[in-house]
């Protein structure tokens, strides 16, 4: 029987790739759902150019694939003047195009709340924004969590994409040890498990504030 090297020897290899994916992880996360509230309280909009705006951005960036919109921005603007750094290119496709998946999300939490609660708050004379914050968004945050939830996993498994414009994240530098070792089951197995021990917090981090926004409510 061959022996077989345990695959933690190859962990510090891996490490700076981690670090990157948690970057490109975070940033790209706050840049969604940024883009997600904004883009989704435009398509809600009353003035027909911002509902327009905010519909093509959104038809177009999930109408398109992930990976020709990162080589665009990494590849294709520098012919028209704009230069982007991978780790640049990365957070900003990654956040524009999970964005606009977050935009429906928050478009269609806050269109679930029933017409009788902003009644209610215009029957206790508040303002439109004090009906939204106080009364609306509460209501449709908690309908919000498991969907956002989901596209979180997806933007970290998304992370993986950016390999391809030379940054060097997890699946890069697994796909460079492989190379150099030759270990290719042990190299990406190693991969897989690190991937699952990142996202396996988030899912945990929304099934708290899940369970924790749920108290009290029906």
């Amino acid at each position: 029987m061959i022996p077989i090297s345990p695959p933690l020897d190859l962990l510090p290899a891996l490490l700076p790739g981690v670090v990157v994916t948690l970057q490109l992880t975070v940033f790209s996360s706050i840049l969604a759902l940024i883009i997600a509230f904004v883009v989704g309280f435009g398509r809600l909009s009353k003035y027909g150019p911002v509902r327009v705006v905010s519909s093509a951005y959104v038809e177009f960036f999930r109408g398109t694939s992930l990976l020709v919109q990162l080589f665009w921005a990494y590849f294709v603007l520098p012919h028209f003047g704009l230069e982007l750094a991978a780790m640049h290119a990365g957070v900003l496709v990654l956040g524009l195009n999970y964005g606009a998946y977050g935009s429906e999300v928050v478009r269609s939490s806050i269109l679930a709340v029933p017409k009788s609660q902003t009644e209610a708050g215009i029957a206790l004379n508040m303002t439109p924004t004090q009906i939204m914050h106080r009364i609306i968004l509460p209501q449709a945050f908690l309908t919000m969590l498991p969907p956002f939830g989901n596209l979180l996993i997806e933007l970290l498994k998304g992370t993986a994409l950016v390999s391809l414009i030379t940054l060097g994240d997890l699946m890069f530098m697994g796909a460079q040890l492989r190379v150099t070792t030759l270990r290719t089951t042990e190299v990406f197995s190693l991969v897989l498990i690190i991937y699952f021990i990142i996202a396996y917090p988030l899912i945990l981090g929304v099934r708290t504030l899940e369970s924790k926004f749920s108290k009290g409510r029906a």
